[in-house]
């Protein structure tokens, strides 16, 4: 129960800054997004973007206060096992990246993103990926 809980505080978090960037907010924008050795973006995400990456990291937070059993809605046991398996293994895989801008194996890594994706974003990837399948194993 305690591992969903922190899920859900992580993923809630993590989808208050998105929606932030969604309305407008900069703190931190810039600094989130993949850039190329030459300074070039490598995405131009719009506010919609985000505000979807918000909706869905909500969506896996509430999914974690289903698992913690803190409030109680009955949602197909399909859901619950495949949504289960799904989120962290999403997280897992971005916490290994494309090789090239993201994630611990990226080559690209002497970039502002590079350094803090190294120091904070992966390794926020890997702690949500490892506490999810913790939350799948423990049941």
């Amino acid at each position: 129960m305690i591992l969903s809980i922190v899920l859900c505080v992580i993923l809630m978090g993590l989808g208050t800054i998105h929606f932030y960037w969604a309305i407008g907010g900069k703190f931190g924008f810039s600094e989130s997004l993949p850039i190329k050795e030459n300074g070039e973006s490598v995405l131009d995400p719009k506010k919609m973007d985000s505000a979807l990456v918000g909706m869905g990291l909500t969506v896996f937070a509430i999914f974690y206060v289903f698992k913690s059993g803190l409030m109680e809605y009955h949602l197909p046991e399909w859901i619950m096992l495949y949504g289960g398996w799904a989120i962290p293994i999403l997280f897992l895989l971005r916490a290994m990246g494309e090789f090239k801008y993201v994630g611990f194996f990226k080559s690209v890594k002497k970039t502002e993103f590079g350094k803090l994706d190294t120091k904070l974003f992966s390794p926020v990837s890997l702690i949500i990926g490892i506490l999810g399948v913790l939350v799948q194993l423990i049941k």
